[in-house]
């Protein structure tokens, strides 16, 4: 592999036929903070902007659409937003095709809407947190058709080079690195009208995840400075933090080595710190092979926990190894971690109501799994609805498509006055926002609880995790804040149960947290306690002295 340590300058000489695109330096310039210091420790909500409101009839959701929608949210009890890509990309769909990183999409609006976006959450309370592709761009990205005019262009070495085919290379079944002269970006795939090669386009690029998004060189210090000032610029515009995608990958060193390198880790504590030197600022990182240890302080400081989420959504399906893995010691189990029990990647699952088939007793008990232990849950997007995905559906079973339909906002769907870019949820009559928040007993309702318990207790949001315990299909685990604490109980199980919770403080008095006409009940001389629970069910004691 062949990379380049020069540092580069910053005015790019663009193509005649290359949109125009900003390399200035960004200083740090720290707008503050209006939100509380541990403002996310609570329940995130992720948001596919393109799926969530459109607010002007052209069948694709914007961000003036979702700023409309925000009280929703904080009714919910929403503390943060995790948007998908909303910078400008070229595959006119999921935004993980960068081809601008200071510019938001233009079917999602402009700068001043973004801007408008921050203000109304902030006032709300709600923080907003942005994805951000480091690892590579869009092969229509102004930098990456300036790398393809040959070698000796000055931004061919923003990207990854070899000017022979490199041998011996397999990442997830195919071969990462792509002739440029023979245009690989358009052998398969929906998208059009994309640029031809230059005459001059000889050699082989790298890109992790497939031909149309070329791999950066992060190695090249030129092209960090460009990422480091575009972060700046949005942490500027008071933006409250960034999901880094795919970090793992940001350098690799061979055939054998090129997942999780050192020096990616070390590039990560990189984007920590920039972030968080600001206020109140967080970091949130994709890291599916080792998330625990990019949770770590010195790595990324979050991540998410892929490896042991899939357990919230077994133990509520009655799987009895699931249930001892929730309550199981475990690296993996951190306030450090980022839990959720499916988002917009097909891998990390289906939408919850497809992972139940429907059943509304075991939706509520994986919900509350995750939403109840520690780390910081992150709701995706119709979640709290029930809404299901559009498997089956013409044309709607490929890849990922199946989970970003457009929200069910009503039994119609609500989403936009005009076609929306993709079918409605088959079943957005029962399930959309309008009929769940009229109906005390639905599944929003539900969310909105056990998001309200995270709300108003410190231990749930960010306590400890203490005397966890399986007992047949009942789990339950104690955790403690500052003075506040707590007891949970869930019985996976379809039949009522009994347990004997141990370790509480003697003659402690539980009190029904929720649901809160439960009944209340003491420990023993020796710390233990009798607790009943119905089928199915959740229950949250406090535990007063």
């Amino acid at each position: 592999m062949r990379s380049c340590w020069t540092a580069l300058p910053l005015a790019l000489p663009l193509l005649a036929t290359a949109a125009p695109i900003d390399l200035s330096p960004v200083p740090m310039r720290d707008p503050g903070s209006r939100l509380a210091p541990d403002w996310h420790h609570g329940a995130f909500m992720e948001v596919f902007v393109r799926a969530w409101k459109d607010s002007d009839g052209d069948g694709i959701g914007d961000l003036r659409g979702l700023t409309q929608t925000l009280p929703m949210l904080k009714d919910l009890g929403i503390r943060g937003l995790w948007l998908m890509p909303i910078t400008a990309s070229a595959d006119r769909d999921h935004g993980y095709h960068t081809t601008d990183f200071r510019a938001v999409a233009p079917e999602y609006g402009t700068l001043a809407d973004f801007d408008a976006l921050m203000s109304e959450a902030h006032r709300l309370g709600i923080g907003v947190v942005m994805d951000y592709v480091i690892n590579h761009s869009a092969v229509e990205h102004p930098l990456f058709q300036q790398a393809l005019q040959g070698p000796a262009n000055p931004y061919r070495n923003w990207y990854v080079w070899s000017d022979t085919a490199p041998a011996g290379w397999d990442i997830w079944g195919k071969n990462p690195w792509y002739h440029a002269a023979s245009r690989p970006w358009t052998w398969a795939g929906e998208w059009k009208d994309l640029p031809p090669a230059a005459p001059d386009a000889r050699g082989f690029y790298f890109g992790t995840f497939n031909a149309k998004v070329p791999d950066f060189n992060l190695q090249n210090p030129a092209v960090w400075r460009y990422h480091e000032d575009s972060l700046r610029f949005w942490l500027n515009r008071g933006l409250d933090g960034l999901r880094l995608d795919a970090v793992p990958h940001m350098v690799e060193r061979s055939a054998r080595d090129w997942n999780d390198q050192p020096e990616s880790r070390v590039l990560t504590k990189r984007l920590q710190d920039l972030i968080t030197a600001y206020r109140h600022r967080w970091a949130v990182c994709e890291a599916t092979a080792e998330p625990q240890d990019y949770a770590a302080p010195e790595v990324c400081g979050a991540a998410f926990a892929f490896g042991y989420v899939q357990h919230f959504v077994r133990a509520a399906q009655g799987d009895a190894a699931s249930v001892q893995a929730l309550v199981a010691p475990h690296p993996r189990r951190s306030a450090r971690l980022a839990t959720m029990v499916s988002n917009h990647d097909i891998f990390a699952g289906r939408r919850l109501w497809d992972q139940v088939g429907g059943d509304e007793a075991r939706y509520r008990l994986a919900a509350a799994g995750y939403l109840l232990q520690p780390g910081t849950p992150f709701v995706y997007y119709g979640e709290a609805i029930g809404m299901a995905g559009l498997h089956g559906l013409p044309g709607m079973d490929a890849g990922d498509l199946p989970i970003r339909g457009p929200m069910s906002w009503t039994a119609d769907g609500g989403f936009s006055t005009g076609a929306p870019f993709r079918p409605v949820s088959p079943n957005a009559a029962t399930h959309n926002v309008q009929a769940q928040r009229a109906d005390p007993d639905s599944l929003w309702h539900f969310y909105r609880a056990m998001i309200g318990l995270r709300n108003a207790h410190a231990s749930i949001r960010r306590g400890s995790f203490e005397h966890a315990r399986a007992d047949g299909l009942v789990a339950h685990w104690q955790r403690r804040a500052d003075d506040d604490h707590t007891l949970t109980l869930i019985n996976y199980g379809t039949a009522g149960a009994s347990v004997a919770v141990p370790a509480l403080p003697p003659g402690a008095r539980l009190v029904a947290a929720w649901p809160h006409w439960g009944a209340p009940a003491r420990a023993d001389g020796d710390g233990r306690a009798a607790v009943h629970l119905g089928p199915q069910s959740v229950r949250v004691y406090r535990v007063l002295r």
